[in-house]
């Protein structure tokens, strides 16, 4: 009898942990996650806006860091290379956190300043100024993810 039942908890909370949620995206744009107890909710709290002009003058022409009020002469922090050199191997660099800013934000990773950092080999906090939006990204060993970001 305690066999059976131990054998049957052991099966049960195999199935809940097995479960997973999904993120879908819907036709106006908006993320929902899709919880495995069949809930679910959004993500992005409000649609996204439709881009109305495609003219190429908007699209060549990159926008001014003016919402990041940096002075004129503003020279990014030096990072300490033999952190940098480590974190070559598994693809953490500055230049990949740049990147990783850039494609989300949709901007050249030119437009991309650091503007301040507080850096360890295994954790690190980057703020950064893209497109004149103050945004900061966290790394954790190896990963980039923003710092809100939870999905």
């Amino acid at each position: 009898m305690k066999t059976f039942f131990f054998l049957l908890l052991f099966t049960v909370t195999c199935i809940s942990f097995a479960q997973n949620n999904y993120i879908v995206k819907t036709e106006d744009g908006r993320r929902v996650l899709l919880k495995a107890d069949f809930t679910w909710e959004y993500i992005d709290a409000e649609k996204p806006k439709p881009i109305t002009d495609t003219s190429p003058a908007n699209t060549s022409k990159p926008k001014e860091n003016k919402g990041c009020n940096l002075v004129e002469d503003f020279t990014e922090p030096k990072l300490n290379k033999k952190i940098q050199t480590q974190l070559k191997r598994g693809r953490a660099t500055i230049a990949h956190v740049k990147k990783k800013v850039a494609k989300d934000y949709n901007c050249k990773i030119a437009d991309v300043l650091l503007i301040s950092v507080s850096e360890q080999k295994e954790k690190a906090v980057y703020h950064f100024c893209a497109n004149g939006t103050k945004t900061t990204y966290k790394r954790i060993g190896n990963s980039i993810i923003k710092k809100d970001k939870f999905f």
